[in-house]
C-alpha cells in the first residue's frame, strides 16, 4: 500500500477499543458563550468598599486540633451585623463560625472576639445608649458584652435557637425571640430574668418593642402577630386569619409613632406556577386595636424585609421576586417599584426618601424611593447579602455576606 492509499484509508473506532468510561455532568462542561457575554461590571474583582473585615474567613481551628472532617478554606458565612448608635466606627458581626467580633471601621488592627457561643451567631443588637452589645446564637445562648468585648453576663432560658434580639428604647431590658415558640425578656445589667411570653405555636421569627417602650409586638411562623403587655406578659391582641397572613411571618417593622405594625410573610406554595412558588403578603396592623387596616400589594415570592421610613409616611417591602415596593401609608397605594437583578434580602432607610437594599446577587444598592431609581450600586461581595446596618453618623453602610466578609461602603453627603 503506498502513501496515497494510507491517506485515503478510513479508520473506525468501535466498542472493543474503549479502555475506560468517565461520566461528565452538563454543569462540568464549559459554556462557549461565557467569555463572550461576561459582564465585567459584576466581576469579583470590582470592589467599592473602603474597609473589608475578614476575620470570620480565617480558619477557626489550629492545625493541631483541626477536626478530621474540616475542609480547607470553608466559607464561614455571616448572618448578622450591627452598628453602634453612639460610636460611628464600632461594628459587630456574627456568623456560622460560632463567633462574633467587635471591630472598628478604618482600623485594620483592633478587633475583639466574642467567645462562648456553641452555634451560629444569628443575631446582634446594641443597646440604644450604645453601652452594651447583645449576641444570640442558634444554640439558644444570649450573651451581653461591653463595647470593648468584655463579657458582662450570659442570659438563660430559651431552649431553641435565637431568631432576633431587641433592646428596650429607654433602658437595658433585652428581648429575644426563640425557635422554641417563646419570647424572653431580661434585665441585662443584672443578667436577671424579667418575663416570658408564651402563646405562639411555632418559631418566633420577628419582634420588637414599640418606640415608646409600652408594648411588644411579635410575629411567628404560625402566621400570627401577637401584641403583648411587657409587664404582665398578657397577650393583648392576637392577629390571625382572613384578611391577615396565611403563611408564617418573616419580618416586622413598627412605626416611630408606636401605632402601626407592618409585617411580611413567606410565599404560599402555588402548584400552578412554573417553579411551585407563590405569593408573599404584607399587612399593616393598628397596634391599639389589633385590626388589619391595610393590605399591601402582594409579591410573587417570599417577603424578606420590611421597614417604615423615619417619617412613617412611606414603607418599603422587599421580596425574593426581585422587587422592592415603596408603599404610601397614608394613601394606601404603591408609589414606586425598585427592580433588582435578584431577590431582596434586607433593607435600611438612610433618610426620609433614600434607602439601601441587600440582594442575593451580592450587590448593595441605594434607591430614591420617590422615583424608584437606583442611584448607586456597591460591589465587592461574591455572594448573597444577609444584613445591613448604618453607622451612627450616617457616613457608612456595613453589609454582612454569605461570602464570609463584612464590607464598609462610604455614603455620599
Amino acid at each position: 500500500m503506498n502513501a496515497a492509499d494510507d491517506d485515503d484509508q478510513e479508520f473506525v473506532i468501535d466498542e472493543c477499543d474503549i479502555l475506560d468510561e468517565v461520566s461528565i455532568d452538563d454543569e462540568d462542561l464549559p459554556d462557549a458563550y461565557d467569555d463572550q457575554y461576561s459582564d465585567s461590571e459584576h466581576s469579583v474583582d470590582a470592589d467599592d468598599s473602603v474597609h473589608t473585615f475578614t476575620r470570620h474567613k480565617e480558619e477557626l481551628y489550629s492545625a493541631a486540633c483541626r477536626p478530621s472532617d474540616a475542609t480547607e478554606h470553608e466559607p464561614w458565612e455571616l448572618y448578622s451585623a450591627a452598628c453602634s448608635p453612639s460610636d460611628a466606627t464600632l461594628v459587630a458581626t456574627g456568623g456560622r463560625d460560632d463567633r462574633g467580633f467587635l471591630w472598628n471601621i478604618g482600623n485594620e488592627v483592633w478587633y475583639s472576639e466574642l467567645k462562648g457561643h456553641m452555634d451560629s451567631v444569628s443575631s446582634l443588637a446594641f443597646s440604644h445608649d450604645g453601652q452594651f452589645l447583645a449576641s444570640g446564637c442558634l444554640g439558644g445562648i444570649v450573651q451581653v458584652w461591653d463595647v470593648l468585648g468584655n463579657l458582662k453576663g450570659t442570659l438563660e432560658g430559651p431552649r431553641g435557637g435565637i431568631e432576633w434580639l431587641r433592646w428596650h428604647p429607654r433602658g437595658h431590658i433585652l428581648l429575644a425571640g426563640s425557635e422554641d415558640s417563646t419570647v424572653w425578656m431580661w434585665n441585662a445589667e443584672r443578667a436577671a430574668f424579667a418575663n416570658m411570653f408564651v402563646g405562639h405555636g411555632a418559631s418566633v421569627t420577628c419582634g420588637d418593642f414599640t418606640p415608646d417602650g409600652k408594648i411588644i409586638c411579635t410575629g411567628s411562623a404560625d402566621a400570627t402577630l401577637r401584641i403583648w403587655n411587657p409587664k404582665s406578659g398578657e397577650s393583648i391582641h392576637v392577629v390571625r386569619g382572613h384578611p391577615y397572613h396565611t403563611e408564617g411571618l418573616t419580618c416586622l417593622s413598627i412605626s416611630s409613632s408606636s401605632t402601626l405594625a407592618l409585617t411580611g410573610s413567606g410565599a404560599i406554595p402555588d402548584s400552578s406556577s412554573k417553579d411551585g412558588s407563590g405569593s408573599g403578603s404584607a399587612h399593616i396592623v393598628n397596634i391599639s386595636t389589633g385590626k388589619v387596616i391595610n393590605t399591601v400589594v402582594s409579591h410573587s415570592g417570599s417577603i424578606e424585609c420590611v421597614g417604615f421610613s423615619p417619617s412613617d409616611s412611606w414603607a418599603a417591602i422587599g421580596g425574593l421576586d426581585k422587587k422592592l415596593v415603596i408603599w404610601d401609608v397614608e394613601h394606601s397605594l404603591s408609589r414606586s417599584t425598585c427592580n433588582h437583578e435578584d431577590g431582596v434580602t434586607c433593607l435600611a432607610w438612610l433618610d426620609a426618601s433614600n434607602l439601601a437594599t441587600g440582594c442575593l446577587d451580592g450587590n448593595v444598592r441605594l434607591w430614591d424611593s420617590r422615583s424608584g431609581e437606583c442611584t448607586t450600586t456597591f460591589r465587592g461581595h461574591s455572594a448573597a447579602i444577609y444584613a445591613l446596618c448604618v453607622s451612627a453618623d450616617n457616613k457608612y453602610l456595613v453589609s454582612a455576606s454569605y461570602d464570609g466578609t463584612a464590607r464598609v461602603f462610604e455614603l455620599g453627603s
